[in-house]
């Protein structure tokens, strides 16, 4: 009888090889996807994908680093600033790449400085000191109007897209590659590479010292890791991670204003963690995407079961909260956690009913007999059997 675990064996024991082979998979997706729906979708899909990779970046802070940050909205914002001042106009040359690149080479920057300072702390003391970093990092526009522009923000225009995308969409779809279908396809593939570079990193050997410094500090110190170092580097490249999403979201919604950055953001990218569940890319995906389309569905249903445009728009807020509550109550490990604990139960009962009788599965290994000679039990009759006569020793011979 196949079993979940039989294709596993056509797959490469690398784990690069197989991520490698995820994000390829992923691509083709994302491309026949992007196809199919219109431009408004096209829009939802870049606004989650700008989510998604913020998020990706805290699940491995918080779920592999253990490190709680509350600022990440603020690393966003620096993000989408460095965007809004790299295209500024329709004459800006610079290729949307490597804009992206920079955004995320100057959060980068900025995640290794806060790291530093934030090495020493723990627990509640990191989260207040990441949220006056969300508390101060939008309000720098508003002192620095005339390069930040405000509280309007900066615009934020969009390059033409290049020609080769515009002959492959039409090659492919014998379609017109239109601004949102380019802005969300950069989106994506962003995400992708930012999910492969993230879950090589976890798998690998940083991934291991991060998983180290957040189980047992001490038992790391002593296996030769600096707990120090762990923190500023898992702290960095959250940063990258959230500065890429500010980036994708800068050219999502053409503007970088203090407004879309609050703490509010934060929250949410913290929320959408907790939902989909800590420590793993697929349920940080999954998290904002209940967090982005959850309220347009709840409000598109409030309005079919006859409520106004404002009751139907208040109650997406409730059930986000209702859902938050619910999977906080019922699913502590997120989605992700309980799916895969269930699908765990699941293979064990199948296992357990294969067996004959439904037997329990026997011992991995057998207890060793014990070495020590047993006295053999008395005889009927009280009569004892005669000990075995022990060999002489002969002392002839031996030394003084």
């Amino acid at each position: 009888m196949p079993t979940l675990s039989l294709p596993r064996r056509f797959l490469p024991r690398s784990p690069a090889v197989r991520h490698l082979l995820g994000a390829a998979l992923a691509m083709v997706v994302v491309v026949v996807l992007l196809t199919l729906v219109d431009d408004f979708r096209r829009f939802q899909l870049a606004e989650l994908a700008a989510l998604g990779i913020a998020a990706g970046g805290l699940t491995v802070l918080t779920g592999l680093n253990g490190q709680l940050s509350l600022g990440h909205g603020a690393l966003m914002a620096v993000g989408a600033w460095t965007t809004a001042l790299l295209l500024p106009d329709r004459e800006a040359t610079t290729p949307v790449a490597l804009v992206i690149l920079a955004s995320v080479a100057v959060t980068a920057l900025l995640g290794a400085v806060v790291g530093v300072a934030a090495a020493r702390l723990h627990g509640p003391y990191l989260a207040g000191a990441t949220l006056a970093l969300a508390v101060a990092v939008p309000s720098l526009a508003l002192h620095f109007r005339s390069t930040l522009g405000g509280e309007q923000g900066l615009r934020v225009v969009l390059p033409e897209a290049p020609s080769w995308a515009v002959e492959a969409t039409w090659f492919l779809t014998a379609t017109d590659l239109t601004t949102r279908g380019w802005v969300a396809f950069v989106a994506w593939t962003t995400l992708v590479l930012t999910y492969l570079v993230l879950a090589n990193l976890a798998s690998g050997r940083v991934g291991r010292r991060w998983r180290a410094v957040r189980d047992d500090e001490v038992a790391a110190q002593l296996a030769g890791i600096s707990p120090g170092r762990a923190r500023v580097s898992a702290f960095t490249v959250s940063a990258a991670a959230a500065g890429a999403g500010g980036a994708v979201l800068a050219l999502v919604v053409r503007l970088a204003a203090p407004g879309s950055f609050t703490i509010a953001l934060s929250l949410t990218l913290l929320a959408a963690v907790v939902l989909g569940g800590l420590g793993t890319l697929t349920g940080a995906l999954l998290g904002a995407s209940v967090l982005v389309l959850l309220p347009q569905v709840v409000t598109q249903l409030g309005r079919a079961g006859g409520l106004d445009d404002v009751r139907a728009a208040e109650l997406a807020p409730l059930v986000h909260g209702l859902v938050l509550v619910a999977v906080v109550l019922w699913a502590p490990a997120g989605l992700t956690g309980s799916v895969r604990a269930a699908a765990h139960r699941r293979r064990a009962r199948r296992a357990l009913a294969a067996r004959p009788g439904g037997a329990p599965p026997p011992e991995a290994a057998t207890a060793a007999p014990d070495p020590t000679p047993q006295t053999p039990a008395p005889a009927q009759g009280g009569t004892t059997p005669p000990e075995t006569p022990r060999p002489a020793t002969s002392t002839q011979g031996a030394p003084r």
